[in-house]
């Protein structure tokens, strides 16, 4: 499988990552990738940076050791009607938005309201990503989430570090099968993301190959094999 795009990266500023984008984008440019997300947690995750922070990314140059960047953020999704932690006067500033669960901002609820949330988030004009959605503390249904982004062009990301043997959350590969079947089902794009916080990790989708395999999931269908096609999607989702 053709795997040349990570966007889904963490550096210093995120507060608990290890590395600066310096260093990250020589990692990936080491790695033959061509395409590198640096998404840093949004406001509310503890230790992050300030919303200023994201508001001067405009100073960052697009393209390091030779690897196009987009400049972004992981957004939090802050309650049931999936709000999220950043204005949209500075979502709109962002090359791109993942709109994530995480348990230090928002409580696991039932799994209808889990599933709203997301959905809401995914209805966001500014969200091209929902990452880590199978995290077991939070139920959901996969198949509306599914068909929700298929509606609103949304990708749904494969996180490695979810599925690594180590990983904190729980039932991830149980609910990855669930959702990646109904993304065959449906003819629904996903996204392969290493969840990065240190150079080592920067385009690794290891722990993700194997399912896919399993599955017999569609290459066609998985987004990390072309910038261009990526590039395409993102800009059709934002109009």
């Amino acid at each position: 499988m053709k795997d040349i795009l990570d966007l889904h990266t963490h550096t210093l500023a995120s507060g608990h990552a290890y590395n600066t984008i310096f260093e990250m984008a020589k990692a990936a440019s080491e790695k033959g990738l061509k395409l590198l997300g640096i998404t840093e947690h949004a406001p509310n995750m503890p230790g992050s940076c300030h919303e200023y922070y994201f508001c001067n990314l405009h100073v960052v140059p697009r393209e390091l050791y030779g690897v196009k960047l987009l400049m972004g953020t992981e957004l939090n999704i802050m309650d049931y009607d999936g709000n999220l932690d950043l204005p949209e006067d500075v979502l709109k500033k962002m090359d791109l938005c993942i709109a994530s669960i995480h348990p230090p901002c928002i409580e696991p609820g039932t799994k209808e309201e889990n599933t709203r949330a997301v959905i809401n988030a995914i209805k966001n004009p500014y969200v091209s990503i929902i990452g880590h959605p199978d995290d077991g503390r939070y139920e959901l249904d996969y198949e509306q989430i599914v068909l929700a982004a298929k509606e609103h062009h949304v990708l749904l990301e494969l996180n490695n570090s979810s599925l690594a043997p180590n990983g904190f959350r729980p039932n991830t590969r149980e609910n990855d099968a669930k959702m990646l079947k109904l993304c065959k089902q449906y003819e629904v794009p996903v996204i392969m993301g290493s969840d990065a916080h240190i150079t080592f990790d920067v385009g690794r989708h290891d722990n993700v190959y194997p399912l896919l395999k399993e599955l017999d999931f569609p290459e066609e269908l998985v987004m990390n094999s072309s910038v261009e096609k990526l590039m395409e999607f993102i800009k059709r989702k934002r109009g």
